[in-house]
């Protein structure tokens, strides 16, 4: 007998699907989002941190600039630097408040290299422990979050000391 796993903020990713009108990048680079809806984590002078709404695992962060920009090229160079920099501190407090055994960074750029958001760039930061695909992934393709988003975003916020995530 198949037991169900109650995971009900997949139905607003399924409602959504090709409907995303508004680059949520720049959502939140402009604030527009309400408190209980941001997963801004910290914002700098031209790049900003925030959650992935539909993890790979606990802590997975996206890096972006503030500009839309589709492509990597189109990066000035402080905008390269900030976000390297950002990327090392989203390591730094993912480490302290996960305590990962290592971290997977990239850039999916275009629909074929796996970008759900093709038009805005960004980088991934993903936490790694040992062993951390079980068998939900292997056998269902679902993934296991132990923590509601939010009260991710609010941990790590606390761990950057940035409470207000830089607005």
């Amino acid at each position: 007998m198949t037991k169900p796993l109650w995971a009900p903020w997949r139905l607003e990713y399924i409602k959504q699907a090709g409907e995303q009108a508004d680059c949520v990048f720049c959502e939140e680079a402009a604030g527009n989002l309400a408190e209980d809806a941001t997963l801004l984590v910290s914002a700098r002078e031209t790049a900003f941190a925030i959650l992935n709404k539909y993890p790979y695992s606990s802590g997975h962060l996206m890096i972006a600039p503030r500009r839309h920009l589709g492509a990597l090229a189109d990066l000035v160079p402080e905008e390269t630097l900030e976000i390297h920099q950002l990327s090392v501190a989203c390591m730094d407090v993912l480490g302290q408040v996960y305590g990962p055994a290592g971290f997977n960074l990239g850039w999916n750029v275009g629909h074929v290299a796996g970008a759900g958001i093709v038009d805005h760039v960004h980088l991934h930061v993903v936490p790694r422990w040992s062993g951390d695909t079980n068998f939900m992934p292997v056998l269902a393709d679902v993934k296991v979050l132990p923590e509601h988003l939010l009260e991710t975003r609010d941990r790590l916020r606390a761990a950057w000391g940035d409470a207000a995530a830089g607005r």
